[in-house]
Parts: C-alpha cells; sequence; structure tokens
C-alpha cells in the first residue's frame, strides 16, 4: 500500500512524500479502512506551514478527513462490519460532550491521517455515512461539515426557523453552514467577493449576498436586511469578531470557527457585553455530533459541493489548487 507522509510541520509541499508499506492487521477494538477518498481543508495547509493550534508529529500521514469501506476488523470489534462504508472522526478519542484536552490526540496530525490507501481505526471513531453520498462527497465530511453543524447546533439552542444566519464566503465551513441553515429552517444572508459566486450562493439557497468588495460594511448591511434587529447567528471563518458583533442581534451568538490571517484588530469587551450575545469558539465536533449530521443529511438530502477531484498520484496538485485557485467547495483526492 501507498502512503503520503510529511516530514515535519512547516515543510511545505516539499516535505510530502510517498512510501510503500504493508497492509496492516487491525487489533482488538480496530478496523481495517480501504480508503476510497480524502478532501483537503485550510487545517492542511496550517499543517504544513506550521501554523496549526495543536501538536503534529513528525513523519504523520496527514491530512484528518477519508471516507471508504471497513475491509477488516479486529477482535471484539461490533460497533462497524466488513463492507461498512464509513468515515473517521477527527479526534477519535471524542464521542460526546464537551471538548476536553484528552481529546487533543487528532488524525493528520499528532496521529496518522487518511492521505493513505488503507489506514487502521479504533472502530469507535468511524461513523456511516449517509447512504446517497459517494465516497467523494463522504470525504468532505469530518472536519467542515462537522464545525458547520456544531457551529448552528452544538451550543443547546439550536437554529430554528425563521432564524437569520450569516455565513461569511465560500470555503467549506460557509457552504455547509448555507446548506445546514437553510434545512434547519433559517434564512441565510451570505458575504462574498464576486459577483459570479454571488450568484452560486443564490444557487445553493442564500436569501440574500452581500459584496464586502462594494459593501465594506457588511455588518451594518445585515442590519440593514434585518430592519435593524442584525442576525440572530454569526458563523465566523475568518476571524473579525468586531465586524460579527456589529451583525449580531441582541442576545445572538457567534460561532468562531476559525480565522484567515495571523492579526485582527482588537475585540472591544464594551461592544461585546452590550451586544448581549454568546461568543463560542468551535473546534469541529464529536462523534455523536457527526452522527446526528450525518442523520440529517440523509433525511434532507443534501449534498457536499465539490470543486474539483484529483487522482491520488496528484495529491500535491490538490494542495496547490487548494491554494492558488480560491476554490468554490471541496477539494477532494480519490484513491485508486
Amino acid at each position: 500500500m501507498r502512503s503520503y507522509h510529511l516530514s515535519h510541520s512547516g515543510a511545505g509541499l516539499a516535505g510530502l512524500t510517498v512510501r510503500e508499506h504493508d497492509i496492516p492487521t487491525p487489533g482488538p477494538g480496530q478496523a481495517l479502512v480501504a480508503v476510497r477518498a480524502t478532501s483537503l481543508s485550510f487545517r492542511e495547509l496550517m499543517v504544513l506551514d506550521g501554523t496549526y493550534v495543536l501538536p503534529v508529529r513528525p513523519d504523520v500521514v496527514p491530512v484528518s478527513d477519508g471516507a471508504g469501506d471497513v475491509v477488516a476488523v479486529g477482535p471484539g470489534v461490533d460497533r462497524v462490519r466488513v463492507g461498512d462504508r464509513v468515515a473517521a472522526t477527527l479526534f477519535p478519542s471524542w464521542q460526546d460532550g464537551p471538548f476536553a484536552v484528552e481529546h487533543v490526540p487528532q488524525r493528520g496530525g499528532s496521529l496518522d491521517g487518511m492521505l493513505t490507501e488503507y489506514t487502521l481505526a479504533e472502530a469507535v471513531s468511524l461513523v456511516t455515512v449517509p447512504a446517497h453520498l459517494t465516497y467523494a462527497e463522504a470525504a468532505t465530511l469530518p472536519c467542515v461539515a462537522v464545525t458547520a453543524w456544531n457551529a448552528l447546533t452544538g451550543d443547546g439552542a439550536a437554529v430554528r426557523p425563521g432564524d437569520t444566519v450569516v455565513v461569511q464566503g465560500s470555503g467549506g465551513v460557509s457552504l455547509f453552514a448555507l446548506q445546514f441553515a437553510k434545512a434547519l429552517g433559517a434564512r441565510v444572508i451570505a458575504t462574498t467577493s464576486s459577483p459570479a459566486r454571488a450568484a452560486r450562493l443564490r444557487e445553493l439557497g442564500a436569501d440574500d449576498v452581500v459584496d464586502y468588495v462594494t459593501t465594506p460594511d457588511w455588518a451594518g448591511e445585515v442590519r440593514a436586511l434585518t430592519q435593524g434587529r442584525g442576525a440572530d447567528r454569526v458563523v465566523d471563518v475568518a476571524g473579525l469578531l468586531h465586524e460579527s458583533v456589529r451583525a449580531i442581534a441582541l442576545a445572538g451568538t457567534i460561532a468562531c470557527v476559525g480565522f484567515t490571517g495571523r492579526t485582527a484588530p482588537p475585540l472591544d469587551p464594551q461592544a461585546l457585553f452590550a451586544s448581549g450575545a454568546t461568543l463560542r469558539s468551535v473546534a469541529v465536533g464529536s462523534r455523536a455530533q457527526f452522527t446526528a449530521m450525518n442523520a440529517f443529511i440523509e433525511t434532507h438530502g443534501l449534498r457536499p459541493v465539490i470543486d474539483r477531484v484529483f487522482p491520488f498520484e496528484q495529491a500535491v496538485d490538490a494542495y496547490r489548487h487548494y491554494t492558488d485557485a480560491s476554490p468554490f467547495g471541496k477539494v477532494v483526492i480519490h484513491h485508486s
């Protein structure tokens, strides 16, 4: 079998190499998964350039997101069976409840990831994927889809019909958040930087789109579109929290799921206090949330947005495309 390895975090694409290995045998509690597809997210770029916030082991098999078939199980495994179509959770030990320090070990960082033809996984970390999805589509779920689901539902006060949700841009988290929020009955206001992307966001269901190039005060525009009330929830992927505070309704929720730059204007505590908003940092989600999300996807027949698919042999090109092309949707690597 073949696996990609990253020499060390910060090595960039030059640190990615392919090696041959024997196919492993699952031990007690483990399952062997033939990986059929993987997908890239902004997390993988941070792992490459050394800016990821969690530990990355030297010589790790990268990429947290993938889907495939269970081809063998070890003693004591009853959670999955041979033939099941599965994806693996990013934090294997995080089964349910709040995130905790013992759940920090993560796939494609401190643990080997999915950019390989076969992977060993603890059976309890695997989830069955929605039956209507292809392997390429299922491979997009573990990081950004679970993050979006958690951002909308994980605080005990899930988005309800009639709520207004703001999503930012057209990255993976934002596109999933748009689809989930619409299926939950919310009104969605999306932000973007181009008319072409605005049209595609409307096709996916966005009720209103604000071009932040022609309308830099997107937070003010959100308030105008909501008759001064503001949004019930903002899924903030840029880290510009001071703007999200301006856009949020009284006692709304801001889900902070990431950042696009190294610095951002400081957040005014007085403005945050005056908003009455809840500011919540979202770190992907648990296996229980992944399972609930998959049931929701299946019930509503949702399909992930894929920008482009690359063969396994061109994984480095997939990384380059993700970095340089500003894709609309997920970049997927198909394994033979």
